[in-house]
């Protein structure tokens, strides 16, 4: 079956008990046995929960993947593929990710005894000379947050094999519509479920998405042990948005790319980052490991942090909030949001300047969207 079709009926059999089309929501926490060591599958809500597992099923088939696990918040996925490092082990990032990745590394996981460092991995070469005798973990995301940069997942994959280590990619902004990091090498793909998954700005949620059986057993011991499950109700909803990711991510995508060119236009711009431009530096990327280019942009703005804010505050489409991903088009300062956490100079030497706005580019009419920017962008710099 096509993609839109699974995202329909994957893992969503009509219930045997009842016929209910829909997959019901089992807000239970205790399952009966039938007798002791015997259940039907389930015994409490933090080991399994059949609306769960609709959901893990969905997504797999969605990644083309074996299994899926479904987490609390992206966050939680994010902790739980880290965990499967012990101290003294390396891990490897692209210095180009999301702030709150950032954040966990430098808070959490370095305290916790894993050495950790950053490499650029835009060049694969270059990134995979960062790969150290105890790198076990490499972690990419592409395209990243916010700049929308790419990385070649096949090249990583191949290159840090061949070192021994599990590479994971934030396959968050793209989604499994656009690109399957599995099928180019990738050992875990990590979403942020809050975002394009649920689509409508109501849920948290995360999960982790891999082929190989024991890889799947020991996250889902964390999973399990630790305990950031998403609730049955949470898991119904980004279900739910799964139903609709095919035609929501081409109506982002086709609004995204109207924007995009409109922006490169406009005096009060400096650079337009989306990888779906001709003048995106790795367009011929983007063509050959995803199938669209999605519905996130950066924008640089010639006039800095005053033309931001000018934009920021006079937007009325567009909504102003740190999240990504929902029906409703969003606008956000990494700056003050998602990267707050880097220090100013980091900031800078990463490409985030005071005048870069992040784009989440919606389904409402394109015409709008363009006219909303139009009028809140400065005439003059």
């Amino acid at each position: 079956m096509e993609f839109a079709t699974r995202a329909i009926h994957a893992g969503q059999e009509p219930d045997p008990t009842t016929g209910a089309t829909v997959t019901p929501l089992y807000l239970t926490s205790v399952f009966t046995y039938d007798e002791i060591g015997k259940t039907k599958g389930y015994d409490y809500g933090r080991h399994g929960n059949p609306t769960r597992t609709a959901f893990e099923t969905c997504l797999a088939s969605l990644e083309g993947a074996n299994h899926a696990l479904a987490f609390s918040s992206g966050m939680a996925a994010i902790d739980a593929a880290i965990r499967l490092l012990k101290p003294g082990d390396h891990l490897l990032l692209a210095e180009d990710i999301y702030g709150g990745t950032f954040r966990l590394v430098e808070e959490i996981t370095r305290p916790a005894g894993i050495e950790a460092t950053y490499a650029d991995a835009s060049d694969p070469g270059v990134f995979a000379d960062a790969i150290r005798p105890n790198t076990r973990l490499v972690w990419i995301e592409t395209p990243t947050n916010p700049l929308v940069r790419l990385a070649d997942i096949a090249a990583i994959s191949d290159l840090a094999h061949t070192r021994g280590a599990l590479v994971a990619v934030d396959n968050t902004f793209a989604t499994p519509y656009f690109q399957n990091p599995l099928a180019l090498g990738a050992d875990i793909v990590m979403h942020s479920t809050t975002k394009y998954l649920g689509g409508h700005s109501d849920v948290v949620g995360g999960a982790l998405v891999v082929n190989d059986g024991g890889l799947r057993d020991r996250l889902y011991l964390t999973s399990r042990v630790a305990g950031a499950i998403p609730g049955p109700f949470d898991c119904w909803l980004t279900l739910r948005g799964l139903k609709t990711l095919a035609v929501r991510m081409r109506e982002h995508e086709r609004n995204a790319t109207a924007i995009a060119k409109w922006l490169e236009s406009h005096p009060a711009v400096e650079r337009v980052h989306y990888p779906g431009l001709e003048s995106h530096p790795q367009h011929t990327l983007a063509k050959r490991q995803m199938s669209g280019f999605g519905g996130m942009l950066a924008v640089d703005l010639r006039g800095g942090g005053e033309a931001a804010a000018k934009v920021l505050n006079s937007v009325k489409v567009f909504t102003l909030t740190g999240s990504l991903g929902g029906v409703e088009s969003i606008i956000s300062y990494p700056a003050q949001m998602s990267h707050i956490a880097l220090a100013a100079e980091e900031r800078y030497r990463r490409g985030i300047s005071d005048g870069v706005l992040r784009l989440s580019v919606g389904i409402e009419d394109e015409k709008d969207l363009i006219s909303d920017l139009d009028q809140a962008l400065p005439v003059a710099v």
